[in-house]
C-alpha cells in the first residue's frame, strides 16, 4: 500500500443485500486496485473499508452512491477510521 493511501470506513443504507452488493463492491474495488473488506450488517445495511490512492478511493466512494443494478442507496455515512487493510480487497461474513 502507498505511504499516502487513504483509508475510509463507511456504512451504505439502502436496498443493499440481496441485490449481489458485496460482490459487485468487491470487483469494483478491485478493478480500483483498493485494499479493504466489505460485509453485510444484521442491520440490512453494508459496512465497507475502502483504501488505495485517494483519487481511486473517491471514485469507489462516488461508485458506491448508485451501486449494481438492483441496489437503490439511500446513504453513504462516514464511520470512524480503522486500520489501513493491506492484501486483496475481501467480502467478509456479516456482522
Amino acid at each position: 500500500m502507498e505511504a499516502d493511501a487513504l483509508t475510509v470506513h463507511v456504512l451504505i443504507e439502502g436496498r443493499v443485500q440481496g441485490v449481489g452488493f458485496r460482490g459487485w463492491c468487491a470487483e469494483e474495488a478491485l478493478r480500483r486496485g483498493l485494499a479493504g473488506w466489505v460485509r453485510n450488517r444484521k442491520s440490512g445495511a453494508v459496512e465497507a473499508v475502502f483504501s488505495g490512492a485517494p483519487n481511486q478511493v473517491a471514485d469507489m466512494l462516488q461508485a458506491v452512491t448508485k451501486g449494481p443494478r438492483f441496489a437503490r442507496v439511500n446513504a453513504v455515512n462516514d464511520l470512524d477510521p480503522v486500520e489501513t487493510p493491506s492484501g486483496r480487497f475481501e467480502v467478509r461474513e456479516t456482522a
